[in-house]
């Protein structure tokens, strides 16, 4: 089908919408922006923007979001040329559910739309910022800024010009900042990446930068944020994979226009968020979203069994051959790594969060969709920034206890095998690791391994070391065993 031939998707042709795909706001009556969100990916599309859309329809409250492209024009040329409109299709086992949504109200480039940016997060009609920009974005080292990134310290050297920064960091510290020095309005900034303790990372980071910029007032900047500015740690969850051609097929199908811009999500979606924000917020709540003093036993269990299983699954089945996570999650060793891992794991989980059992019970069933084609590429890139959260320090408290390991170790073994030169795993420091490798001392790999990762302690344990390596050879030969 020629999808280009039907009108495209905005808020003109927005009424010939079946009704059941039509947004639950008005999409003819665009509200003012009270949310600023970085990161225009498909993840905030499907998560935090329908949980505000929802919010704003069931409270009569007008709550639009501005979402901020840090470094892709084009998504900010089609959102614009669609009015912020575009489809998320829920990819439910017994079929597809497609509607449109309404609650972007702005997206701006933040370079060249810098002092727009700007403006709104200095506008004390503005009170949540929420981010989604990976976990590299917040460029984090033990627990702070690192000021010797390249892309950080070039955004220090350029703190005095604020049309300069390139870094979310240095654009969210810099509006901040210029908030504080006028208004000093409460803002509550929001990570929703898979960052642990996400929250309290970003508080560091932005601190940091402020601390480090050449601002004359920045210790009063630092004074005031203390009180007006407010960073909870959050835990969100739905499985959304990257785009393909087929979605636009589907959108354009079921929407009657086309959608240049169309996400695909798995039915499923939590947002647990701790409960501390100093400013007025959408009633996300009215949509499911869960308020907590203490989000982390939520966290933990998330970064380390479902994302943990995810990363697993990623590096284990590309070496056995699958593509994507049903199809890992069809062999005789998909669900009983989801399951032993989960069962590995559990001593590390606080209480007070998902009971592990049930919870992996859920995971298998989700995996199991085969609507989604969730592609293990997608989920196995940028491991070097991924396993030191998902997977490290669970293993050294099980070690610690003196707790066997034997999935974790399987799972390292996969994340080694995707590190050799030539695989086709992307990651930052991919020439690193790729350097890491010994063909002839698969011990010596798997230690220079854990070492790029920051984990000497880790790489200094014969026993962990010996059993990883042991199980490159069956990884090799495409074999995956439990």
């Amino acid at each position: 089908m020629n999808t280009t031939a039907r009108p495209p998707l905005s808020r003109a042709t927005a009424h010939r919408l079946p009704p059941p795909l039509r947004p639950v706001i008005d999409p003819g009556a665009p509200g003012r922006t009270r949310v600023v969100h970085f990161g225009i990916g498909a993840f905030h599309r499907a998560h935090q923007a329908v949980y505000t859309e929802h919010a704003a329809a069931r409270s009569g409250e007008p709550w639009g979001i501005t979402a901020v492209a840090p470094s892709s024009l084009e998504v900010v040329r089609t959102l614009r040329a669609q009015d912020g409109l575009y489809s998320v299709t829920a990819q439910h086992p017994d079929g597809p559910r497609t509607r449109v949504i309404a609650s972007l109200t702005g997206a701006l480039a933040m370079g060249p739309d810098a002092d727009r940016v700007d403006a709104l997060l200095a506008d004390p009609e503005v009170t949540v910022v929420t981010l989604t920009i990976t976990e590299k974005g917040y460029h984090a080292r033990a627990g702070t800024l690192d000021t010797t990134a390249p892309a950080v310290a070039a955004d220090l050297a350029a703190s005095g010009d604020p049309a300069r920064l390139r870094t979310v960091i240095g654009r969210l510290a810099a509006g901040i900042a210029a908030r504080m020095r006028t208004s000093a309005a409460p803002l509550t900034v929001v990570s929703c990446d898979n960052v642990a303790g996400n929250g309290t990372v970003l508080a560091a980071v932005v601190r940091a930068f402020t601390e480090a910029a050449d601002w004359p007032d920045r210790h009063t900047v630092l004074d005031r944020m203390a009180t007006a500015v407010a960073f909870p740690v959050t835990v969100v969850d739905r499985i959304v994979p990257a785009p393909a051609p087929a979605d636009r097929e589907h959108a354009a199908t079921a929407l009657g226009l086309t959608d240049a811009l169309p996400v695909t999500a798995e039915p499923y979606r939590q947002w647990v968020l701790q409960d501390s924000f100093t400013a007025p917020r959408p009633p996300w709540e009215l949509d499911g979203a869960l308020f907590v003093p203490d989000p982390s036993p939520y966290q933990l269990t998330k970064l380390r069994l479902l994302n943990g299983a995810h990363s697993a699954l990623a590096y284990l089945g590309t070496a056995a051959g699958a593509t994507t996570v049903d199809g890992a999650l069809a062999t005789d060793w998909g669900e009983p790594l989801v399951r032993a891992l989960c069962a590995e794991v559990a001593p590390t989980l606080p209480p007070g969060g998902p009971d592990p059992t049930g919870y992996a019970a859920s995971l298998v069933t989700r995996f199991r969709n085969p609507a989604m084609g969730h592609r293990l590429s997608q989920i196995g890139s940028d491991g070097s920034l991924k396993i030191p959260e998902r997977w490290l320090p669970a293993l050294r408290d099980l070690r610690a206890a003196g707790h066997a390991t034997p999935v974790l170790e399987l799972a390292l073994a996969g994340w080694a095998h995707a590190t050799r030169p030539g695989s086709p795993t992307t990651d930052p420091a991919a020439t690193t690791l790729a350097a890491c490798h010994r063909p002839d001392d698969p011990t010596a790999t798997v230690r220079a391994l854990l070492d790029a990762l920051g984990a000497p302690d880790l790489a200094g344990d014969p026993a962990l070391t010996a059993a990883v390596a042991a199980r490159l050879p069956a990884l090799r030969a495409g074999r995956v065993e439990i």
